[in-house]
């Protein structure tokens, strides 16, 4: 069954077995079809990213906790990058060498805390 960014809203997400098939990339961009379109597919389909841009380091840090919380309740860690008003997020399921259905999950949770 098709995901709607809703769907991908309301899961949580769950351990991925290290034998498990990363995301082919038809997978992967009909999920990123679902999210911001902020959002980008590497070259190499393993990973997706986004960066947000804030007014200030307050914001920006607000912002970089907030995304620690939901990476901390969804067990799904991202690569960050901080500046004084920029903040990058990479998200990639390592335990299978690419994406998974958790990226895509904490990436529209992400989204959600800015437009909440």
């Amino acid at each position: 069954m098709r995901k709607t960014l809703p769907d991908l809203i309301t899961l949580q997400c769950e351990p991925r077995p290290s034998g498990e098939q990363a995301f082919q990339t038809e997978d992967a961009e009909q999920h990123i079809s679902l999210l911001d379109e902020n959002w980008k597919l590497s070259e190499n389909g393993e990973s997706i990213s986004r960066s947000f841009k804030f007014k200030n380091y307050y914001e920006t840090m607000a912002f970089v906790n907030a995304a620690a919380l939901v990476a901390h309740q969804q067990d799904h860690h991202p690569e960050m990058t901080v500046s004084y008003n920029t903040c990058h997020i990479q998200y990639s399921t390592h335990s299978i060498g690419g994406l998974s259905i958790n990226d895509f999950i904490c990436a529209a949770k992400t989204d959600r805390m800015l437009n909440s």
